[in-house]
């Protein structure tokens, strides 16, 4: 069985897994790019914070 044999057999499975495997690793180089990472600034602030906020304000009012 040569190359010649396996390419003309599995030709379609050898093309799409490379694709199906260069897709997957285009995912991962743009997932850990620092470029597409969320800053902790930008990001939504915890629930904890927020109700805190919420009934600091909520106190303010009323004085």
């Amino acid at each position: 069985m040569g190359l010649k044999t396996i390419w003309k057999n599995y030709k379609v499975l050898i093309v799409m897994g490379t694709g199906l495997g260069l897709v997957h690793w285009g995912w991962f180089v743009i997932k850990s790019s620092p470029i597409f990472q969320i800053k902790p600034e930008d990001s939504v602030p915890e629930p904890e914070i927020v109700a805190y906020v919420m009934q600091r304000n909520h106190q303010n009012k009323e004085k």
